[in-house]
């Protein structure tokens, strides 16, 4: 293609993804080469460097601190007990003894030198847990509502799920050549030696998602996915299932034609046609996403600029037959599944809250406390949407000494979480992002603590206001579907959105722009306190909002009037 990135000609010529990894896996240096940590993230992986380190480093002439983040693809979130306690083990040989439970419902090794990549991989795979296309321009890992199915046809849709993930990996040789001496595990199809047979040998313009909603519950946030997935369901199995398709949230600031995007309903298909239907969409976005700007590659553009019915056209056009119409779909319910609920089969689940997904011994022995939990009773683990876990299959018996041992180690459960934290979420952000403008995992408790003692003094302390914060635009914690989303600008400032809601279903907008993070709070008193006189019995606050409009209470509050100034780059060279 005239005019491709750069990006697009080293797929292309990449031998199958392998390029130059295996000889630089091979050297003794510290970090791979631009083109090498291009391909790396086909296989799960991505080089960074402490950001916290550059500035010092630097001064003393030295390069950057150079390490991975490696992803698991989970699809699900459905781990065994075995699998989770080889995970939690490597976190301390190879990684700097976390784990980062993902939005996608993944886990992330931070800080893992080139040499143990390997190991780390390996490990996996010998596990079942794969990382091939957890990161890269594939399909990205499957998500679907992480509840243990309370039927038949939850079983079947969770199921579906993995079955989907599975068809849809690459078929290359070159992942199972690097980490796994070839050994095929058992959770992808077999490899090819050739072109890739759906991908094929540029692979996707860009990153795609896929999530499996339950009916009436978006935990996936299935309207921010490429394809969203709900499951129609009549005498208690699926008989068809309604795609949802061009969603995404990605955008970069001062670039209009870049944009958050929430998926319309496509049509239904059965249960049997699903795959064929979700590969005739991905072909689309594999010969028409825009492979001359990486930025502007998404389904989401394909759907918004040819228009939804042209689309259906092109997807009937592949598969050769006429999808039936979309059901009418509604929410009643998104469930973040915290605390205890009970299982089909009479066993229990305990959500647990982790705090940012970051499990971790700091202050409470977060990470020690879920070990041993797994170890004791033996639990199966689920990862969520919104970074928490799930321990399932507690005997009932166990139910109090389960609770006694997290509490005991300072783990809070249901009861002791203001709803305020219950539903925050943070994107990593720095120290290790490369595309961090701003902290995310590291400023949100203190901007979380400092709106609940606002919430309570204005009487609000037991409404759930949905707070989500990203270091940059690229929304990797979903800030652009929610209530108030706070959103990197840059060192320390942050774009504010309000007016989204708690089911995921609708945008939100731009409130105010390059808000200091210790000014967060402050701004959104006035409207905090206008919600409360003025709200309608049982009105949500992403609601009240988006019902006086976002733009009459920007006029109403002036909120960059609140703002402290900032000085302009000559007044700044001033005072230097």
């Amino acid at each position: 293609m005239a005019n491709a990135s750069a990006v697009e000609e080293l797929k292309a010529t990449s031998n199958g993804l392998q390029g130059p990894l295996a000889a630089e896996l091979a050297d003794a240096t510290e970090k791979f080469s631009g083109d090498a940590a291009q391909l790396l993230k086909f296989h799960g992986s991505y080089q960074q460097d402490n950001r916290d380190s550059r500035k010092q480093r630097g001064s003393q002439g030295l390069d950057r601190e150079y390490s991975c983040m490696v992803r698991a693809g989970i699809p699900g979130g459905v781990l065994t007990s075995a699998q989770y306690l080889v995970m939690d083990e490597l976190a301390d040989s190879v990684g700097n003894a976390t784990l980062r439970v993902t939005t996608r419902q993944g886990l992330q090794y931070h800080f893992v030198a080139k040499g143990d990549l390997k190991p780390l991989i390996g490990t996996l795979n010998r596990h079942l847990v794969s990382t091939l296309a957890a990161c890269g321009d594939v399909v990205r890992n499957v998500m679907c509502c992480p509840a243990p199915p309370a039927n038949a046809a939850e079983e079947q849709v969770q199921a579906h799920a993995v079955a989907l993930s599975t068809a849809l990996k690459p078929r290359n040789t070159a992942y199972w050549q690097l980490w796994v001496d070839g050994e095929q595990a058992v959770s992808a199809n077999e490899p090819v030696a050739d072109v890739d047979p759906l991908y094929g040998p540029t692979y996707l313009p860009r990153k795609f998602k896929i999530g499996f909603a339950f009916p009436g519950d978006n935990c996936v946030d299935a309207y921010t996915q490429d394809i969203g997935i709900v499951p129609m369901v009549r005498a208690g199995a699926v008989v068809a299932y309604t795609l949802l398709v061009g969603g995404g949230l990605g955008m970069t600031h001062n670039k209009p034609e870049t944009y958050p995007r929430l998926a319309d309903p496509l049509g239904a298909v059965a249960p049997g046609d699903l795959l064929e239907a979700v590969k005739a969409i991905i072909g689309i976005h594999r010969d028409h996403g825009d492979r001359t700007d990486r930025k502007h590659a998404r389904l989401k553009y394909v759907v918004q600029e040819w228009g939804l019915p042209a689309f259906r056209d092109e997807v009937e056009r592949r598969l050769g037959w006429t999808l039936d119409p979309p059901a009418s779909l509604t929410w009643p319910l998104t469930d973040d599944h915290l605390g205890w609920r009970r299982q089909a089969d009479g066993r229990w689940c305990l959500g647990v809250r982790i705090p940012s997904g970051r499990i971790v011994d700091n202050g409470v022995p977060l990470r020690t406390a879920l070990r041993a939990a797994v170890e004791t009773f033996g639990t199966g683990v689920r990862f969520t949407p919104r970074q928490d876990v799930l321990l399932t299959d507690v005997a009932h018996a166990d139910r109090r000494p389960l609770e006694d041992l997290l509490r005991g180690h300072g783990v809070a459960l249901l009861d002791d979480i203001a709803p305020v934290e219950r539903h925050a979420l943070a994107c990593p952000a720095l120290p290790t992002c490369g595309l961090a403008l701003a902290e995310a995992e590291r400023a949100l408790p203190d901007v979380i603590g400092s709106l609940r003692f606002e919430l309570a003094a204005l009487g609000l302390g037991g409404e759930a206001v949905h707070v989500r914060m990203t270091g940059c635009p690229n929304g990797c914690a979903r800030p652009y579907s929610t209530e108030v989303g706070i959103v990197g600008r840059g060192k320390d400032h942050y774009t504010l959105h309000l007016g989204g809601n708690a089911e995921g279903t609708r945008l939100n907008s731009v409130y105010v722009d390059r808000v200091p993070v210790a000014a967060v709070t402050a701004v959104l008193a006035p409207v905090l306190a206008a919600f409360e006189a003025e709200r309608n019995d049982g009105e949500r606050f992403g609601d009240w909002c988006d019902r006086v409009g976002v733009e009459t209470l920007r006029r109403r509050f002036r909120p960059d009037d609140a703002l402290p100034q900032r000085r302009t780059r000559g007044e700044r060279a001033q005072t230097a």
